[in-house]
């Protein structure tokens, strides 16, 4: 898997959770690594410990010397950078051979048995869940994730070079980059129509990331999505399906049917419908590498999830404090739904940080819709990540259109004492901003005032 001449890898946005596990990549194959990013995290630090060069001020002056010859140096960048990057111009002018994320992922993982998640939702989870499943029956595989799995506390998973695991992202139509053995489809919502203009130009995007399969690959796509594969669904036709649900002390448990056989009684522990789906592609496609289905089953069992991907922060008999990167109407919905499920007939407060200006635009009626159907909302302002201001699209105008009058916007730091005030029965954090960041302090101000 080290198709590489270089002896340095220097990334533009290294703290970025696809970047760091290129970045992790390279560190436990011996190269020197280093780069820049934006802001210090909990992720920087990690990879700092591992031994990488990482500074925050977008300033040649502070890349390592090591770094500086273009001969030895690959950069890799994420195309968040913006054009006008002090760095980025640098390398650009001086002759450096410049990679995009996405083109080294493909360049890294084309010579393995490779399996690729896709969707405009639930390509983490999925991607974790197969990473797990796959390590758990022993097979020799690398995974890249898009999160944190609580099953090996890191988004890059060493088992051999065989198999590799990848999430295969949309955004800036970086999917194409990838040759996949195996493929999944999980979803085509509307999203990134700030790349793609239109819905049906994200469709087409997905149509030619399904011709991308080697020769004699398998494609899976969830039950009605308009491409041919093989489906998989729930209570369905599809050629893999779970049947019977119930759910025991907040575990599922179901009939899995794949084209052969039955499995019964198998269990899964991450609420929501949508993960279910996620599980059993992950199954479907994790068959595929050989092991017995009787192991997969085990293992699927013993999944512990993704961090913030419902994820229970508090998890105690008089208050619930869920966390979720949701960004998205479908992913909000499917969120409420969840909750819902697990936890009947209890009073739901949920905090939203959208995410991005162009996203609010373009989806702000279904935005509105999908909040609404909570007890309370809290909105905090958007985050911006990559763009500029849109005149107009501001948090307050999404309050607006929401049509539940238990509503409000706040700042982060009034946070605490509004939830406080409001005294939920469940507590939900949804955005793909830095709410996440939020949580630890949010968990000691709330887990003995409730």
């Amino acid at each position: 898997m080290n198709n590489i001449s270089f002896h340095k890898v220097y990334f533009i946005g290294i703290g970025g959770i696809g970047m760091s596990a290129l970045a992790k990549y390279y560190t436990f194959l011996g190269h020197e690594v280093g780069g820049y990013d934006k802001t210090q995290t909990p992720l920087t630090s990690e990879l700092e410990a591992l031994g990488m060069k990482i500074h925050y001020e977008d300033k040649v002056s502070q890349i390592q010397e090591s770094f500086l010859s273009p001969e030895d140096t690959l950069v890799v960048y994420t195309p968040a950078v913006p054009k006008d990057h002090t760095e980025w111009n640098y390398f650009t002018s001086n002759g450096f051979t410049i990679k995009k994320r996405s083109e080294v992922l493909g360049m890294i993982t084309k010579d393995t048995f490779c399996f690729a998640v896709a969707g405009t939702h639930g390509k983490t989870t999925t991607s974790s869940i197969l990473a797990h499943l796959l390590k758990e029956t022993g097979t020799p595989v690398t995974a890249f994730l898009g999160g944190i799995s609580e099953d090996f506390n890191s988004n890059f998973l060493w088992e051999g070079n065989k198999f590799s695991v990848v999430e295969a992202d949309e955004f800036d139509r970086s999917f194409l980059q990838l040759t996949p053995n195996v493929a999944c489809i999980t979803s085509m919502d509307a999203d990134h129509l700030d790349i793609y203009g239109d819905n049906e130009s994200l469709q087409e995007s997905f149509r030619a990331f399904a011709s991308k399969l080697k020769p004699n690959g398998k494609l899976f796509v969830r039950n009605g999505l308009p491409l041919q594969g093989i489906t998989y669904g729930i209570e369905d036709d599809s050629d893999y399906c779970i049947r019977n649900i119930k759910i025991e002390h907040g575990t599922y448990i179901f009939d899995l049917g794949t084209p052969e056989t039955t499995l019964k009684g198998v269990k899964f522990n991450k609420p929501g419908r949508h993960n279910l789906l996620n599980g059993l592609v992950a199954f479907a496609m994790a068959i595929q590498a050989g092991p017995p289905l009787d192991r997969l089953a085990e293992a699927l069992e013993t999944f512990k999830g993704v961090q913030r991907r419902f994820s229970y922060r508090i998890k105690e008999e008089h208050f619930i404090f869920i966390d979720d990167y949701a960004h998205h109407p479908a992913e909000i919905d499917a969120i409420f739904e969840a909750v819902q499920e697990m936890h009947p007939n209890k009073k739901v407060l949920t905090v939203f940080q959208p995410h991005l200006y162009s996203r609010t635009r373009d989806f702000v009626e279904e935005f509105a819709r999908s909040l609404s159907r909570f007890d309370s909302i809290i909105l905090l302002d958007i985050y911006p990540a990559r763009e500029k201001p849109l005149p107009g699209v501001t948090s307050q105008w999404l309050l607006d259109m929401i049509t539940n009058p238990k509503k409000k916007l706040i700042s982060k730091k009034e946070l605490a004492e509004e939830i406080k005030a409001q005294n939920p029965q469940v507590l939900v954090t949804l955005g793909a901003g830095d709410i996440g960041l939020e949580i630890n302090t949010l968990k000691k101000a709330l887990e003995y005032e409730n």
